[in-house]
């Protein structure tokens, strides 16, 4: 059995994964790209304490869109301000830590 080395506990009863996530501040924003395509950035989530991949996985399933994750950055392709909250809370983060950002 395999043991959490951050709380001691087995690896199936580990819950630093999920307090990791309560306490991290996430900012959503919009960029314009080539050609006009919009992107959605979901920065602030520490890649060290959750798997950014698993993350990155599970938005766009919920979103129906391509994207990536790299450098601590989920990027999505297309503008899912309006529907980003609920697929951030699906993945396990609470909503008063996000922000959208609205451009300016």
């Amino acid at each position: 059995m395999e043991v959490c080395k951050k709380c001691g506990l087995p690896k199936d009863f580990c819950v630093c994964e999920s307090i990791s996530r309560e306490v991290q501040k996430i900012v959503v924003r919009v960029e314009k790209r080539r050609f006009k395509k919009m992107v959605t950035l979901v920065e602030g989530i520490n890649p060290k304490d959750v798997n950014i991949e698993d993350v990155t996985k599970k938005l766009k399933e919920r979103l129906a869109c391509g994207g990536t994750g790299k450098d601590a950055i989920i990027e999505l392709q297309g503008d899912h301000r309006k529907r980003i909250l609920p697929a951030l809370a699906a993945a396990g983060f609470p909503p008063e830590s996000v922000e959208v950002k609205d451009n300016d």
